[in-house]
């Protein structure tokens, strides 16, 4: 494969740096120094070629292409030894060549080291490290946070896209974590993560744009909600937190990358920022293990947008934090639901996950939201039951649902079991199962629209000022029961297939 990559370079004029050939290595930290090194060299090539371009006003002059390519780590395994199953990751599932791009290893270091770590003991062969086909973007060659200004690029007078390589759409799929990839006529290479190193960088870009923090800020244990009133709560919680010392948690940073840390200081890296469409606040810990809530919205559209990028950064579990409308005359306001099924009425995943896919409960997560909800609220037993129900619950794509035809809306909501009503659980929990991300729902009834129960002027306010505080720490207090599990149990079996890629 590489004989025929450099075959159809010479056809061309490019300008590249020497390849890095493949190495083999049978120390995992050793292998990831070799991706960092392969993609520090390369993503500066590509820089420097871009800045000295800009330099020398010399674009209409170029009559040759710059190009260097991500790394990639690649796994040969020539029999089909048994292997530690209780794993649902580590492991590839027949004889062959696997392989994956890597992109941004200084930020997948820990990631990257666990998984090598798992194919080193599990197959006993060792990993090649060296330099793959796939071209890396222009785009993606900066480094985080940088700006390049368009005025900036008014002298080049030509496409960029005649000279560098641009972002292939056509390749930047989910391909492999739908089970729809195919293995190329001639190309006998299958993959090896779920993500290709230009798809994570897509998703890198876009979790920038839309909660305006570096993806380096997130933390693998994740809370997703869709009002204001919880990302206060959460924010005041989190710098007491900070500031005491308490749990290991050692800043709060907000959009803007602004930071608070607990030595007192605050990093206000970006006060001008606009209003970001999906803000994320982080409240961080050693080794990524703190706690990101992000502030997604109202609907499903959004709750797919905001997870698909969020799963390149292979969370350890997320969680929905919401509110809801009640379906049942026993359930009354300030009533959290825990869901432990799915409606799917939300349509923005039925082409990428069928209906007919079941989306089942994580009973790890199931069982560490219903004792932080006993632990918070003080119940057990029978008395946890009058505040807590367990049920399914509808995700829907119409939030005015209730001035449709009220008999066939009420027969599909009876016909399910539901019990509760939103726009964005269903969506969460069905990409967290597509994505192979632990995930888990606990709302809280807001109102009971079948009953005549509607929350009036001012009762909205009262309402949530009661129950904000006690869901989110229910919410915080459930991620860090999670945190003390041991992360290959966490990764359930549940999300994994049969045919299924290596790493987690």
């Amino acid at each position: 494969m590489d004989s025929i990559f450099m075959e159809n370079m010479q056809k061309q004029d490019f300008k590249i740096p020497e390849r890095f050939p493949f190495d083999t290595f049978q120390d995992a930290e050793l292998a990831v120094d070799r991706l960092i090194e392969i993609y520090e060299r390369n993503t500066k090539f590509l820089r420097d070629e871009f800045s000295n371009i800009l330099i020398n006003q010399q674009g209409n002059n170029i009559d040759y292409r710059v190009r260097s390519c991500y790394p990639a780590i690649r796994i040969q395994v020539s029999t089909h030894d048994s292997i530690d199953s209780r794993f649902s990751y580590g492991h590839v599932a027949e004889p062959g060549i696997y392989q994956t791009t890597v992109t941004r290893p200084k930020l997948f270091r820990s990631y990257l080291v666990d998984q090598v770590n798992q194919l080193l003991h599990n197959h006993r062969v060792p990993v090649s490290v060296g330099e793959s086909n796939s071209p890396i973007p222009l785009h993606f060659a900066f480094s985080e946070g940088a700006h390049v200004k368009y005025s900036d690029t008014k002298s080049i007078n030509r496409p960029l896209r005649d000279i560098f390589d641009v972002p292939d759409l056509s390749v930047t799929d989910d391909a492999i974590v739908n089970g729809t990839w195919r293995e190329k006529e001639g190309d006998n290479i299958k993959p090896l993560a779920p993500f290709t190193a230009a798809r994570i960088d897509y998703s890198l870009q876009r979790l920038q744009h839309y909660t305006a923090t570096a993806p380096h800020f997130f933390q693998n244990y994740v809370l997703f909600t869709n009002y204001q009133f919880y990302v206060d709560e959460f924010c005041e919680m989190a710098k007491k937190l900070v500031m005491d010392g308490t749990g290991g948690y050692t800043s709060l940073v907000e959009p803007g990358n602004i930071i608070t840390s607990n030595d007192g200081s605050d990093q206000n890296q970006n006060l001008s920022i606009r209003t970001p469409q999906m803000p994320a606040y982080h409240l961080t810990r050693p080794n990524h293990s703190g706690i990101t809530l992000v502030n997604i919205g109202v609907g499903p559209s959004n709750a797919k947008t905001i997870t698909d990028h969020v799963a390149v950064l292979r969370p350890h579990v997320w969680l929905m934090l919401g509110h809801c409308a009640g379906l049942r005359d026993s359930q009354r306001l300030g009533d959290y639901v825990l869901a432990h099924g799915y409606v799917r009425d939300d349509h923005v995943l039925d082409e990428d996950l069928p209906l007919w896919v079941p989306v089942p409960a994580l009973a790890e997560v199931q069982v560490a939201l219903e004792k932080a909800v006993a632990e918070i609220s003080g119940l057990q037993g029978w008395d946890l039951k009058r505040i807590m129900r367990t049920g399914t619950v509808v995700t829907i794509d119409n939030r005015n649902w209730e001035l449709h035809d009220q008999l066939e809306v009420v027969k599909r909501f009876a016909q399910s079991r539901a019990i509760a009503l939103d726009m964005e659980s269903a969506t969460i929990a069905a990409n967290g199962f597509r994505l192979r991300v632990p995930y888990g729902t606990l709302l809280c009834v807001s109102d009971k629209p079948l009953h005549g129960e509607l929350k009036l002027p001012g009762m909205a306010s009262d309402f949530y000022l009661k129950q904000v505080s006690q869901h989110l720490e229910i919410g915080v207090r459930t991620l860090e029961y999670l945190r003390d599990m041991p992360s290959e149990k966490l990764h359930s079996r549940k999300l994994r297939t049969f045919m299924e890629t290596a790493f987690q």
